[in-house]
């Protein structure tokens, strides 16, 4: 075992010479690099926050060497190690061919984590789960789940730019880069997981209901009360079972919202709302904007189409060779990245429309 132990760890840094390009503070983080993606953020409820003083730790993909597989570390509950002291979530990046792991940490400050947006205040950048004031942490109701009895708290409405589930940072996955304040939080004084978040992380890891090879990207717990707690009353089931229990899914994952899909394919994608009718006291300007939309919604309509079609023929052609899990679980996390960029342009495309049809218009007429 100490053998095996000691091979893997002079693997992982021959792997690891001359990959990286990222900051000495960064590089200290670094754990492993693989050249497979982790699969999409699994949508799942928030469980109750136990006691004061409580943080939460959103659910991760991290990678088990032995099996050559990732597995879900769920989101949990853990004391903040010291008074003012915040957790930075670990995060996958692409550099130079490989996924690089780069471990989560304790600090003063929220550093970067790769743009990911876990949900419940870790929206990509920045934190707003809730604060610390006068040596007290203070809960931020519009994102987290602290149940009754809790009297410091607060409801501050955040708004999600962010709306994606991928998991990882680049080659297709989202496209952020520190900012100089994140970087900075890098270089404070910080410590990395304490011992019941290690704990947690072992008793994921050896599940293997927890192993993307086995549960398909729908880990059977994706969410404990308490760390290393797989089987109390505070744990969150994922799988089948838990895809019909995200009642509160998206009021960590979007603030106040309600429960949304995992999405994989374009059909899993909510229907297209359709954007208020243009009202700009200028009817013939109205039904110019109202023509534009219209053309917009119908292209979009056709690229998701076209799309599912592709999909489609690639999971039959996948059927026809008979393919592992492996390579079936490869397939999926293509479609699913797909999909959210897919869905991240059309809502571009929509918003920039929006603004031209409602920028200003010189001397108060319309163009």
């Amino acid at each position: 075992m100490r053998f095996g132990l000691v091979v893997r760890s002079m693997l992982v840094a021959i792997l690891l010479i001359g990959v990286l390009s990222v900051s000495g503070a960064a590089m200290a983080q670094v754990r492993v690099a693989i050249t497979v993606a982790p699969p999409v953020l699994p949508v799942y409820e928030q469980p109750i926050c136990p006691g004061d003083g409580y943080i939460w730790t959103p659910g991760y993909w991290d990678y088990n060497y032995d099996v050559s597989d990732y597995y879900w570390v769920p989101g949990t509950w853990v004391l903040a190690p010291e008074v003012g002291f915040l957790w930075t979530p670990p995060w996958w990046g692409w550099n130079n061919g490989a996924f690089v792991f780069t471990a989560g940490f304790w600090g003063p400050t929220i550093g970067f984590y790769g743009g990911i947006n876990y949900g419940f205040g870790y929206f990509g950048t920045g934190f707003v789960g809730g604060r610390w004031e006068g040596g007290h942490f203070f809960y931020n109701t519009a994102v987290w789940h602290v149940g009754e009895g809790f009297h410091n708290v607060y409801n501050e409405h955040v708004d999600i730019r962010n709306d994606t589930h991928v998991s990882f940072n680049g080659h297709g996955g989202v496209d952020a880069r520190p900012t100089r304040e994140e970087e900075a939080a890098a270089h404070e004084r910080h410590i990395g997981p304490v011992a019941a978040q290690t704990q947690h992380i072992e008793a994921a890891r050896a599940d293997e209901h927890q192993r993307a090879s086995v549960n398909h990207g729908r880990p059977e717990v994706v969410a404990t009360a308490r760390p290393g707690d797989f089987k109390g009353n505070g744990v969150v089931r994922g799988g089948e079972a838990g895809r019909a229990d995200a009642g509160r899914a998206d009021a960590g994952r979007g603030a106040e919202g309600g429960a949304a899909r995992s999405v994989v394919h374009p059909n899993d994608l909510p229907a297209r709302e359709r954007g208020a009718a243009p009202n700009t006291g200028d009817p013939k300007l109205d039904k110019k904007y109202q023509q534009q939309q219209d053309k917009l919604a119908q292209q979009q309509d056709k690229e998701r189409q076209k799309l599912q079609a592709q999909q489609d023929k690639e999971h039959q052609q996948l059927a026809k060779q008979k393919a592992d899990d492996a390579r079936t679980q490869q397939l999926e996390q293509k479609h699913a990245q797909q999909t959210q960029q897919l869905q991240q342009r059309h809502a571009q495309q929509t918003q920039q429309m929006q603004q031209r049809q409602s920028a200003p218009r010189s001397g108060g007429r319309p163009r």
